[in-house]
């Protein structure tokens, strides 16, 4: 059986972890798997965005226990390349052109809080619970640090990362950390109806906003204005933008 399913409606691409058994808990064949199929996605430019979900009754529960195992039994080098390969995961959700969605239901913990923050766009059941519990068993939700440093203020990260609670849906979107919750039985359709603007919307100014909006990380405001500038520039120039303002301009 696959670790994960792809499937295409329209111009939206759907990947469902398939560890149902397992609450789609991440192992390496999980995360390679995921790897791939994003690679995929990001080759297709007939693609609008993505969709990350879970198969069952969760969305991702972290790490399992053989990998776990795998930490305890493998040496510094093992385990940084180990750590190495969901950074990759991540750096290739922020990198890919068209914007990642996680779709959560049930729970997202761990690894698998840390897999949803990582994508560009989060939406939630009213029932999804989420937490980045490693600090219970002394692990660290060290790379997903870098990414809730940029989406929530600094005190409030503090207290997610060191106390290791799981909260509410409703409670990740009252601090920022989720775009949208909806009730669980329209969810599916919420989804797609929340996701279908992007068919709707000019698909290069999307994949340059994107490319954009984490390009500024870091940068001075003057050097940000710029860089705003130099993308303003060019898309002016993509055949959407000059076929936006020909309808314009003949209304």
């Amino acid at each position: 059986m696959s670790e994960t399913l792809t499937s295409i409606d329209n111009s939206i691409l759907t990947i469902t972890l398939n560890r149902p058994e397992k609450r789609n808990a991440l192992n390496d064949t999980l995360v390679n798997s995921l790897k791939d199929s994003l690679r995929e996605a990001d080759k297709n430019r007939n693609l609008r965005a993505v969709v990350i979900k879970g198969a069952g009754k969760d969305f991702c529960s972290g790490a399992d226990l053989s990998a776990l195992r795998k930490i305890a039994e493998s040496d510094v080098m093992e385990n940084l390349a180990d750590a190495e390969n969901l950074l990759e995961l991540f750096s290739i959700i922020r990198k890919i052109k068209i914007p990642v969605i996680a779709a959560v239901h049930g729970r997202a913990l761990a690894g698998g809080c840390g897999l949803a923050t990582a994508c560009d766009l989060v939406l939630a059941t009213r029932s999804a619970r989420f937490g980045y519990s490693e600090v219970k068993i002394g692990f660290v939700a060290a790379m997903v640090m870098a990414i809730l440093r940029r989406n929530l203020s600094e005190k409030r990260a503090f207290e997610l990362v060191t106390q290791g609670f799981d909260f509410s849906s409703e409670e990740a979107e009252k601090i920022g950390l989720i775009n949208r919750v909806f009730d669980d039985e329209i969810f599916d359709e919420e989804v797609k109806n929340y996701v279908s603007v992007y068919e709707k919307v000019s698909r290069s100014a999307v994949v340059l906003s994107k490319k954009l909006l984490y390009q500024m990380d870091g940068m001075a405001f003057e050097t940000a204005l710029e860089t705003g500038a130099e993308v303003n520039t060019i898309a002016r120039l993509t055949e959407d933008c000059q076929k936006g303002i020909a309808r314009f301009l003949e209304k």
